[in-house]
């Protein structure tokens, strides 16, 4: 069974806790420890981003983190050595997080095949086409892959009724329709927006990601889905600590009161 089914299945009782972090950054090799750090202090599901010089749906955090990432010299190619380098210590779900343009220069079923080899098990691209991904889906399927789509408060109930039913793993559910970014508190048009699609009943699980940076904001991001996800506020920190993962992750469990 795919790694994210698996962890969904496995704890339909427990909230989950993802976290985002671009390879890469903020030094080249520290890709490897990052991970392994995150799965040692409890951390459920981890994003793995692929810099690209153009993120249009990043904040001006994981935006820098990016840039500061290619200055590096990471590449995709170099994420997938990382990756293999420590596949057989990793035991949770890892996620490649990149645009459409990266993967297609790599070449899609090169692309799925590489993820397998090293212990990847699912890819949210944030600007694939929904009709392009059911183009790729079999594509993905043939290798076991998911490919995690996107929902925000503007999606229309048959759009995401759609998505629930021709995709598989979780629904990537995005807070607001905004960049990624911290926030302090989600406003009411925020609740109302996760009841909304709470009542539909949808037949995958979903994660909240997208502003998660304090108690209030994960606590409620928890109450509406399968767990929540947490990108800027853990790549902030480690830009802070200096890569330090374990001194990030600290802090971070400080920030949102764990």
């Amino acid at each position: 069974m795919n790694k994210i089914n698996k962890l969904f299945a496995d704890n339909k009782d427990r909230k989950l806790l993802s976290l985002y972090f671009c390879a890469g950054h903020p030094t080249l090799e520290c890709t490897g420890n990052v991970i392994k750090t995150l799965q040692r202090r409890g951390i459920d599901m981890i994003e793995v981003g692929v810099p690209f010089s153009d993120p249009m749906a990043d904040g001006p955090v994981i935006q820098q983190a990016a840039t500061q990432s290619l200055r590096n010299g990471t590449s995709l190619r170099k994420i997938f050595e990382q990756l293999k380098a420590i596949k057989d210590e990793v035991r949770i779900p890892l996620i490649l997080m990149g645009y459409l343009n990266v993967i297609l220069q790599y070449g899609v079923e090169n692309f799925c095949k590489s993820c397998v080899e090293c212990g990847v098990s699912g890819a949210i691209i944030p600007d694939l086409p929904f009709k392009d991904y059911l183009e790729l889906k079999p594509i993905a399927d043939k290798y076991d892959l998911r490919f995690i789509m996107l929902i925000t408060p503007e999606t229309s109930e048959e759009r995401i009724r759609f998505i629930d039913e021709h995709t598989d793993g979780f629904i990537y559910m995005v807070s607001s329709a905004s960049t990624t970014g911290a926030q302090k508190s989600f406003d009411e048009a925020k609740q109302e927006y996760f009841q909304r699609i709470n009542a539909m009943n949808l037949r995958n699980p979903r994660m909240i990601g997208f502003g998660i940076s304090n108690k209030q904001t994960l606590e409620s991001s928890q109450q509406n889905a399968a767990g929540a996800i947490i990108g800027s506020k853990f790549v902030q920190l480690l830009a802070e600590t200096n890569g330090d993962a374990e001194l990030a992750i600290d802090k971070l469990y400080d920030a949102l009161g764990k």
